[in-house]
């Protein structure tokens, strides 16, 4: 978090969004997208009109922005716009951009298998098993407990997890004998995958740390939902000098 002061106006949007239950990487990100809009027009937000967000549009497009961005570029504003500033007439004119869509890249049987062999030992084979063979995020899989899964009708249960909401994903048999032996091995009571205090779980920095990707960069999509990150990023100041700083 900044220790810069945050502005009424920043801070009415970030109030905003926690009565809305965003959880703190939406926040983060929706900050970051006003910011970028903020420094374009080199003014206050709450003080664009119509045609402000047209040239902003405009300007991304020039500058080669692709199209997931100009998308989230959209959303913040829009939320900034309709809820913050009630102002819904002006959000109406930012464009959404369609997005090409793209067959994914499924890895073959034999991939999968030299993918867990690869893991330095039987609980990230078992971290790794359960994020493609269930199709679990990365912090999903952080936050199993012993408890969610369930053998008897081969299922595993989520918690709470992407837009809040609990869920099933499937066990394999051949997922529940790999969980039986890293169970085995370190009999975890609580969390599936402790962390170096068994009282809380492993994160998702150090299952990232073995994947070999940060938490920050954001990879493509896949048919088996390939790991993504769960942690938030820091929230990033407005440092303006106008009103909005």
């Amino acid at each position: 978090m900044s220790e810069k002061p945050i502005s009424p106006l920043r801070q009415r949007m970030i109030e905003d969004m926690a009565v809305r239950k965003f959880n703190e990487k939406t926040q983060s990100d929706y900050i970051r997208h006003v910011k970028n809009l903020t420094m374009f027009l080199d003014r206050a937000p709450d003080t664009a009109t119509a045609e402000d967000l047209r040239r902003y549009q405009v300007h991304q497009s020039a500058a080669g922005v692709q199209a997931p961005t100009m998308n989230g570029s959209v959303a913040a504003p829009r939320f900034f716009f309709t809820v913050t500033c009630d102002r819904p007439e002006t959000a109406r004119h930012l464009t959404l951009v369609r997005q090409p869509r793209k067959l994914p890249t499924v890895l073959s049987q034999e991939e999968v298998v030299r993918l867990l062999e690869a893991a330095p030992g039987v609980k990230y084979k078992a971290a790794l098993g359960v994020a493609y063979g269930a199709g679990l995020r990365v912090s999903e899989v952080a936050n199993l407990k012993v408890s969610d899964i369930d053998s008897k009708r081969m299922l595993i249960r989520v918690e709470q997890g992407k837009g809040q909401k609990d869920r099933h994903g499937m066990l394999s048999p051949r997922l529940l004998e790999l969980l039986r032996d890293w169970w085995c091995l370190a009999r975890p009571t609580t969390w599936l995958f402790p962390g170096r205090d068994p009282l809380l779980p492993i994160t998702t920095r150090q299952l990232y740390r073995w994947c070999g990707t940060p938490p920050t960069r954001r990879r493509s999509r896949s048919g088996c939902r390939r790991i993504r990150s769960g942690t938030a990023s820091r929230r990033t100041s407005w440092s303006r000098t106008s009103t909005f700083a």
